[in-house]
């Protein structure tokens, strides 16, 4: 359980209606609509209002659970149910916008698919244990610089699997306009003046940073605010626009929707691993499919900041 200080700091996030706007890629105009409705509560500082983050997730949580407002088959499930659903749909774990984009587009090809919003290291965990079907993964290891595969050898030791690329795209630090205090490098998370917000365990982006750590002999426990946890970019961002944090790790595309630079430091290659059986056998054919179609790669690169150029190639797959 996090400690009360925690709370306090995600329940001070919050974020402007444009910021909303941009995150759901919808117009302030539905924003408005959505506020007048109550059913993103909002209130006002001065001439501007504001949504705290925990509704805004709490709307986006809700949103995913009406299957009213669903054209498709798709929906999220707690862990149990996604446990004893695992034999008829297609489970897909992890994070990132791509991943829904990819659940809708496997719909298409005849396939019901659920979501499991579940960080890379716990999504190969949940894998190895037969919860999912399709888990996402950027892991870096630290000992050979290379991402993912490292990992998913160990985990699924004994499994036979495919590893397909879905994008890569750029990892990093944000930190607040115009760098005050000049943080450049993992090795700058030391500073004394230097305080951090970190992500939450299993998530990839926070065994990146450990790994860095590791690597360069950095002790987590010296660095300032490393037990202080959030659960996505946007609200790491969000904390060092608004001067929670220094420093944090994430993504690019979460540093142009919110007000903070991003110092980009290691390209991400973000996988898919599905694990290959008779069973699997025509959604792998589909899975690749649609990869490597024009359709899907237009998709992707209308939201901006990944690269699909290799998206669709296999990287690895067992005997």
């Amino acid at each position: 359980m996090k400690e009360r200080s925690d709370k306090v700091v995600k329940e001070e996030r919050s974020y402007t209606t444009e910021e909303i706007a941009k995150l759901l890629r919808v117009s302030k105009l539905t924003v408005y609509d959505l506020i007048n409705k109550g059913e993103l509560p909002a209130y006002r500082v001065g001439r501007q209002k504001r949504i705290d983050s925990i509704d805004l997730e709490n709307y986006i949580a809700k949103s995913k659970n009406q299957s009213s407002n669903q054209p498709t088959n798709q929906e999220h499930f707690s862990p149990n149910e996604l446990s004893a659903s695992v034999q008829d749909n297609v489970i897909i774990s992890g994070q990132d916008l791509t991943l829904d984009i990819l659940a809708n587009s496997i719909q298409t090809e005849g396939f019901k698919t659920l979501r499991d919003y579940n960080g890379s290291l716990n999504s190969l965990i949940a894998m190895y244990n037969g919860k999912c079907t399709i888990v996402s993964s950027h892991l870096f290891d630290g000992d050979t610089g290379e991402y993912n595969l490292p990992f998913i050898k160990r985990i699924l030791t004994g499994h036979t699997y495919t590893v397909i690329n879905l994008v890569s795209r750029w990892a990093g630090l944000y930190v607040k306009p115009g760098n005050p205090k000049n943080i450049k490098t993992w090795e700058d998370f030391s500073k004394e003046n230097i305080t951090m917000i970190n992500r939450e365990k299993g998530s990839g982006a926070r065994v990146l940073l450990d790994e860095q750590l590791r690597i360069r002999n950095m002790i987590p426990k010296d660095i300032k605010g490393y037990l202080k946890e959030e659960t996505n970019h946007f609200s790491i961002a969000t904390a060092v626009a608004q001067g929670i944090a220094d420093v944090g790790v994430g993504i690019e595309k979460a540093a142009k929707v919110v007000n903070v630079e991003f110092i980009p430091l290691i390209r991400e290659q973000y996988d898919l691993v599905i694990m290959k059986s008779e069973e699997n056998s025509k959604l792998i054919q589909s899975l690749l499919e649609i990869l490597n179609s024009t359709d899907f790669k237009n998709k992707i690169h209308a939201i901006e900041g990944y690269d699909s150029s290799k998206t669709g190639s296999i990287v690895f797959e067992t005997d």
